[in-house]
């Protein structure tokens, strides 16, 4: 491939064979790589979508790590605690995928606490039960594997590889879930009832991960041409629910849908319509908890400040002193 201009350098202009050549290469279902031509909306299609998948991550080690210090045996809490940790583990991947685009984790970072980019809408309800940790586990982490699974097909070359470690340590943390519900789906009466109620509230949430219908999905149609996506919104969501299905008989728990059926013309679950005005409060800020996440994220970030800044330090002394013994040979 030709290598790419300047990170940021318009291209609408670009010479045709550029243009065909990036399309090739997309077309044979290769990979586009950092110093490889693209175009600006490419580009910034990956870096609001990368830059998003990343904040997730971030966001996400909240709802979880509420409960390390209240988890009911230690090897409960050594599970939650490697969670949290591989969460912002992923989170530091993806920064460093779009940092290859050109942008910077500071101005993403500015972005996410000033409300100008997205964080996945799932993280903004309330974890109010333990029985919540492997609702999340099951149906978030789930529905997160089911949309990052083709990713590792993406055809922007450091995301797919940052998302096939990423989609490793999912799938362990979607089964600790499911055995953490079906421990609970076939302990006490209590804790049966504790584990119901929590599938009862993250259901429809987890649903809508999958983002709007595909009518409705701004970005979806061009992404797949772009095939940085693989499947639509709508692909997807019934690909979870058809999973899910099955797995719910097999913890002894109940979906909260009664319009959930098997059809046996489509061979797939028909399920109920989705509240998408919810969606849309939540991802307006409105969610049960928006104003708390974003608000905790921003004190992190500022309490941190002085492990950056003493990080940095020692980098500048480090680099000075090689330069030193350098020139000394």
């Amino acid at each position: 491939m030709t290598t790419a201009p300047a990170a940021g350098a318009a291209n609408e202009t670009a010479p045709a064979e550029l243009v065909a050549g990036f399309d090739a290469v997309v077309a044979a279902d290769s990979r586009i790589e950092p110093r490889d031509w693209m175009p600006d909306a490419y580009r910034s299609t990956l870096i609001r979508q990368i830059a998003q998948h990343a904040h997730s991550e971030i966001i996400g080690m909240q709802p979880e790590a509420n409960w390390i210090t209240r988890a009911p045996s230690l090897r409960r809490k050594a599970i939650l605690i490697a969670k949290v940790q591989d969460e912002a583990g992923h989170g530091l991947y993806l920064y460093g995928a779009a940092e290859t685009l050109g942008v910077g984790r500071d101005d993403m970072l500015d972005k996410l606490h000033s409300g100008r980019q997205r964080y996945s809408s799932i993280f903004n309800y309330p974890t109010l039960t333990w029985a919540d940790v492997g609702a999340i586990g099951w149906l978030v982490d789930g529905a997160a594997i089911t949309n990052q699974v083709p990713l590792c097909r993406c055809s922007y070359g450091p995301y797919a590889r940052a998302m096939v470690r990423v989609c490793k340590e999912e799938s362990f943390h979607q089964r600790q879930g499911y055995e953490l519900l079906h421990t609970l789906s076939h302990g006490t009466k209590e804790q049966h009832a504790m584990a119901q109620d929590a599938v009862d509230r993250w259901w429809w949430p987890s649903l809508m991960m999958f983002g709007p219908p595909d009518d409705e999905s701004a970005h979806s149609a061009q992404s797949m041409a772009w095939r940085i996506k693989r499947h639509s919104n709508d692909e997807l969501r019934q690909r979870f629910v058809d999973i899910c299905v099955p797995q719910a008989e097999a913890l002894g728990l109940r979906l909260p849908d009664p319009d959930l059926r098997w059809n046996e013309e489509r061979e797939r679950w028909d399920f109920g319509a989705i509240d998408w005005e919810e969606f849309h409060q939540v991802l307006r800020g409105n969610g049960p908890c928006n104003e708390q996440r974003l608000t905790q994220r921003r004190t992190a970030h500022e309490e941190g400040a002085w492990v950056r800044d003493a990080a940095a330090a020692y980098a500048a002394k480090h680099q000075a002193k090689s330069g030193q013994e350098a020139m000394a040979v």
